[in-house]
């Protein structure tokens, strides 16, 4: 089956609205490089469009009808919206579902060390990454420390034109012969993807500097002695020493504050423009952070739907979608229970009616054919870039191990409304069978018998620190997301 380029399919005015689009795109993802950068820009456009704070109307013992928008943020990661629509909650909501969290390193509790006149930030990846791929690029440092008075401190080092950047070292090619008879995921171990922070020691005492010069080599006795012990320790470390009185000085923070800090390492630079007709994006974190900003722009713009549309934007997928942040933690559970007690329909069995009723479209990447790589995709079966919206009918591995499999009926319904709205769209599996594989968010919804099927946006050098997308593909995954809040409903 042969569609038309998404490309062709626009006339003058909508090729307009895609550069438009793809300048609001490039900005979030320049606003957003971790979780909670993303939380912040999404409660602030959220609130220009009235939305209200969910906590804040329950202390105020308030209520919601028909046309109310609430969102709830949970731990600074996750968040999701509800616009209240015309028909009870109970016969189920529309919902768009995708991550906020893309593969990064992160900095360790106690990261901070000093090794042949380097000082170094340890780091664990976060994700599945090609190690070798961030080796020798300019990085950035985004993050919190949270002192021990709660006092949160935020980082943001590397982005800004005037700010320094960090990198991680690679062997020089002249002594790489043994390096390079490795295997690609051993070419750079994971306790290697250290970053270097630094590599000036600390200016010491007059007394110490005279000493290191041989200027003053007469002892003055015990004081004299412990002090220059003293000097002694203090140079050995002099690089890191220097370090940590920067980290004092700009943001009054402790070594041991490392330990309730997160602080995430990212490719430092802004979300580009790619190709000399400029039809792309190359970016850091487009896996799924284009399906999360095309998602929250659908949300904005649907001002009225039959069902109560839904916007969920959630951590730690990268990692399994576990812990309190992630989508298997029960905090989308509790909120919609939250929502539907102020419209006054809260019961238990309403809301697992509420559940099961729901139509979702858990709004994920799916990989772009890449003709350089020809050989790990089923042509028939792969998305390609320009081609519109990805549907996966399933993810997993292998025998779908691991996949949610939509019902040929949902499809048909999306099918539908797709045409309906001239939406182009394609299908796509991830990757050959029995070579690729891969997971959202999407099996754990489907757990309340809802219809889920995943969708969104074909990306190229997916998980790699800069991706690639199609404009096209962005504006036209958000154009379906609005005509699925406006029309689904089984």
């Amino acid at each position: 089956m042969e569609k038309k380029n998404t490309w062709e399919t626009y006339n003058e005015k909508q090729l307009k609205e895609v550069d438009v689009f793809a300048d609001e795109y490039r900005n979030f993802l320049d606003e957003g490089k971790t979780e909670r950068e993303c939380v912040d820009y999404i409660v602030n456009a959220a609130e220009k469009n009235g939305y209200r704070e969910l906590q804040d109307l329950i202390r105020k013992g308030g209520k919601l009808k028909k046309g109310d928008k609430v969102y709830a943020v949970w731990m600074n990661k996750s968040v999701v919206m509800f616009r209240i629509g015309e028909r009870p909650m109970a016969e189920g909501m529309n919902i768009l579902g995708a991550h906020i969290d893309s593969p990064r390193l992160d900095v360790k509790q106690n990261p901070l060390y000093e090794e042949g006149g380097f000082a170094y930030l340890d780091t664990h990846y976060y994700g599945g990454v090609k190690k070798y791929q961030w080796v020798t690029l300019p990085l950035a440092l985004h993050g919190v420390m949270v002192k021990k008075d709660g006092t949160t401190v935020e980082i943001h080092i590397g982005e800004n034109e005037d700010d320094p950047v960090f990198f991680i070292s690679d062997l020089l090619i002249h002594l790489a012969v043994e390096q390079l008879e490795k295997k690609a995921s051993k070419v750079i171990e994971g306790e290697a993807l250290d970053i270097i922070i630094g590599s000036k020691p600390v200016v010491l005492g007059k007394e110490a500097a005279a000493e290191k010069e041989g200027k003053n080599k007469e002892s003055e006795g015990k004081k004299k002695d412990k002090k220059d012990k003293k000097d002694r320790e203090r140079a050995k470390e002099a690089v890191k020493k220097g370090i940590l009185d920067i980290l004092k000085k700009t943001y009054d923070v402790e070594e041991e504050d490392f330990l309730s800090a997160e602080l995430e390492v990212v490719p430092a630079g802004k979300a580009r423009e790619a190709g000399l007709d400029r039809s792309m994006i190359l970016a850091y974190g487009q896996d799924d952070r284009v399906c999360a900003f095309s998602s929250l722009m659908a949300m904005m713009e649907v001002e009225k739907s039959e069902r109560t549309a839904c916007c969920l934007l959630v951590d730690k997928e990268e990692v399994g979608s576990i812990g309190a942040t992630g989508m298997q933690s029960k905090f989308f559970e509790n909120m919609v229970a939250e929502v539907m007690n102020l419209t006054g329909e809260y019961s238990e069995l309403n809301v697992r009616r509420c559940l099961s009723s729901s139509c979702m479209l858990s709004s994920d990447v799916s990989s772009a054919f890449d003709p350089s790589f020809a050989g790990s995709f089923d042509k028939k079966n792969v998305a390609y870039l320009g081609g519109g919206m990805v549907f996966n009918k399933f993810t997993g591995a292998r025998g779908k191990s691991g996949s949610n499999d939509a019902n040929a009926e949902y499809i048909a319904y999306i099918r539908r409304i797709f045409e309906e709205e001239k939406i182009n769209f394609q299908t796509a599996e991830l990757g050959r069978v029995d070579l690729g594989g891969g997971g959202t968010i999407a099996y754990i919804l489907a757990l309340y018998g809802m219809n889920v099927i995943d969708s969104g946006v074909a990306v190229l050098n997916m998980h790699a620190p800069w991706e690639a997308t199609s404009k096209a593909d962005v504006y036209e995954t958000k154009r379906g997301y609005e005509a699925f809040l406006r029309g689904a409903g089984m």
